[in-house]
């Protein structure tokens, strides 16, 4: 039972990644679409590549949604509208007319024979002018249907009326009777209580509307299995194209149905699998670092995921937008916290998994790795906000161009082109900006450190460097000086410069606790060592590392940078006391004089180790030359090489040449090392 233990913690690391790679290639499978895959990839105005096809099943070609959409849209110009006719106000009106030419007899302006005639012609009017109803206003458009007694009647534009043109045609047939002074009397009559009495029928428009755009077909002929679709090398052009699109759509609605499920889930699941063992293999292989930090390789396999589920959600919802994701955000940000090379792969393999569910796949695959491209070769220091800015506008003109190329080859002219596309585009550059307090995001949630943070980290005026200037003023100017001598190192073998100043800043904050114990902090010729024992003395040096490692995390300083802390000395002898306690006891043991450790275990930490024994011990030169400040500098660090301190560095002897050329060239500066003046 103990054993088995055992055996599981000890490969507990290597179980979490197996349970990583099952979850992350079933989440992806799982955020795909349901549907199946056309087996053949076409392309408007391309030749068909493959051999002759012929119809395997029956179906139908579909009209596009552009043709619908025409067909549609004449439906509803053409429309029929619909009105009622409202046949008691005509016998109001008929009333009204009547109640007013009587009123007009009795106040003595017309006699018997006259109204008598007067309301004859009078109702004979309001019969002509009623018999296809007044309509509150003319109808600007469709075709005019007037219903009366539950019967529809198609009325054209000579017959329709509305009150003005109604008063025209009364006029009209007034004159035409020549009625004398009589005339204006019928006429006032008459308009005085015309009002309409045809009233727009909505619901039966709609109604009808509806019925109309119901019955309109979506498809337009049928494919008998063997027909010949297209054949070899035939340009996609017109119908082949319907066809080909309407196979396509046939095919992948009915690939989805019964068994066939499993089987394409279980094919999506191996492609997955295969894209993630690469990236598990790349790391293993090329990053081991990061391979062997769980943490990493959950923040990268989590970027992985946000992006498929991102764009799968997008292309389910509206596939129009896909390029509104903004993929170049994942080798930006893996750029930023690990290399470039690595942002690179995990974005080509993120667009070859996405390669599956996105529509024209060869267009998407191309624009996006062009995209991730553009960004890793453009991105640099993101911590200056001018970069990222520059770098996002090249990102989105790479998209434009590229969008425009194929729009090109596809229809061999510019016209047509969808300008909506192109704010797509800008809306993705605009959103790839919130990379930067997705970084913050990121850093606080996976404690990881990015460049923005290692330039809060190295300002001077930083609580913490500030303490250390005022309580510790020689620490603070030598590690000012470690941190020069660090940076151009790193700058000279490309190594992280700025992961390298910060650690020399911060290496030394253990001695704020006991300055005085240190003789860069000692303003007097009195030395407190003096009056202890070596071996004390020896711990109060020694423990500066321990103590420095608890200052930095209680000011929650990041790991990265309390690994140089750990460091910088790495397992080497306090060399002075032990020889004092030499002198004084022969059998004194070197393990109470050695640092804890561990020693360097990365280029910059190795940088580091280097820079401040050289910037130290210069202090001890006494009218250094430039031969001195060379052997000087030889001498330490091949002291190190011997102590086997950089065992588990990365770093090459040649790199090591390298930074010890630029601590040579260094110290002769600082020294002002030049000819001297006559007096």
């Amino acid at each position: 039972m103990g054993k088995t233990l055992d055996g599981f913690y000890k490969n507990q690391s290597v179980i979490y990644k197996y349970f990583l790679y099952v979850v992350s290639a079933a989440l992806i499978v799982f955020f795909f679409p349901r549907g199946g895959k056309f087996k053949y990839e076409f392309q408007k105005g391309k030749p068909w590549q493959y051999e002759n096809l012929y119809a395997p099943i029956d179906f139908t070609i579909k009209k596009t949604d552009e043709e619908i959409a025409e067909e549609r849209q004449a439906i509803r110009d053409s429309e029929v509208v619909y009105y009622s006719f409202d046949d008691q106000i005509f016998q109001d009106v008929l009333s009204d007319f009547e109640k007013g030419l009587r009123n007009t007899k009795d106040q003595g302006s017309l006699t018997n024979s006259q109204y008598n005639r007067f309301f004859a012609i009078g109702s004979e009017l309001l019969d002509q002018v009623y018999e296809n109803g007044i309509f509150p206003s003319l109808p600007t458009s469709g075709t005019v249907a007037l219903v009366k007694d539950n019967q529809a009647q198609t009325l054209g534009s000579i017959f329709i009326r509305d009150v003005q043109k109604a008063e025209t045609f009364i006029q009209a047939e007034i004159n035409d009777q020549n009625l004398g002074v009589g005339s204006g009397i019928l006429y006032q009559a008459l308009t005085g209580v015309l009002r309409p009495n045809v009233l727009l029928n909505e619901e039966l428009t709609q109604k009808a509307l509806q019925e109309e755009l119901s019955q309109i077909s979506i498809t337009r002929g049928e494919v008998s299995q063997g027909t010949l679709i297209i054949a070899k090398g035939e340009v996609v052009e017109s119908q082949n194209l319907k066809m080909l699109t309407s196979l396509k759509e046939e095919f992948e609605s009915e690939l989805w149905k019964g068994d066939n499920f499993y089987y394409i889930m279980f094919g999506y699941a191996v492609l997955v699998a295969l894209v993630l063992m690469m990236l598990f293999l790349f790391l293993k292989k090329y990053r081991p670092e990061i391979y062997a930090n769980d943490n990493k390789v959950t923040f990268i396999f989590f970027n992985v995921i946000l992006m498929v589920f991102v764009t799968t959600l997008v292309v389910k919802t509206n596939e129009a937008y896909v390029y509104v994701v903004p993929l170049c955000i994942l080798p930006l940000i893996l750029k930023n916290f690990f290399d470039a090379r690595l942002g690179l792969f995990v974005h080509v393999l993120t667009i070859l998994i996405l390669g599956f569910v996105v529509p024209n796949s060869f267009e998407y695959i191309f624009l996006q790795i062009i995209a991730g491209i553009v960004t890793i070769l453009t991105v640099s220091e993101l911590y200056k906000r001018a970069n990222l800015f520059v770098s996002v506008g090249q990102i989105t003109l790479i998209y434009i161009v590229g969008y425009f190329a194929f729009h090109i080859i596809h229809e061999g002219n510019i016209s047509g082109i969808e300008w909506i596309t192109f704010g797509i585009f800008l809306l993705n550059g605009m959103i790839t900006l919130f990379a930067m307090p997705l970084i913050y995001l990121y850093e606080k949630i996976f404690k990881l450190v990015s460049d923005v943070s290692l330039l809060e980290l190295s300002d001077t005026n930083s609580k913490l460097l500030k303490e250390l200037a005022n309580k510790a003023p020689g620490t603070f100017h030598h590690s000012l000086q470690v941190a020069n001598l660090a940076e151009a190192a790193a700058n000279e073998i490309r190594a992280n410069a700025m992961l390298v100043r910060v650690g020399a800043l911060y290496h030394d904050i253990g001695k704020m606790n006991r300055p005085t114990f240190f003789t860069e902090n000692q303003t007097t010729n009195a030395n407190p060592h003096d009056d202890m024992p070596p071996k004390e003395s020896a711990k109060i040096i020694i423990d500066h590392v321990i103590e420095g490692i608890e200052i930095a995390r209680k000011n929650k300083i990041p790991d990265r940078v309390i690994d140089f802390i750990r460091t910088h000395h790495g397992t080497t002898l306090v060399y002075y006391f032990y020889k004092k306690q030499q002198e004084m006891d022969e059998t004194a043991k070197d393990s109470d004089f050695k640092y804890p450790g561990p020693i360097p275990f990365s280029k910059e930490t190795a940088i580091l180790m280097m820079s401040d024994a050289v910037e130290a011990a210069s202090k001890s030169l006494k009218e250094p030359t430039y031969p001195i400040i060379d052997n000087f500098v030889e001498k330490i660090v091949q002291g190190q090489i011997a102590a086997n301190q950089f065992l588990n560095a990365n770093i090459t002897f040649k790199e090591i040449e390298a930074v010890k050329k630029v601590l040579k060239k260094k110290l002769t500066n600082i020294y002002h090392l030049r000819v001297e003046y006559p007096e």
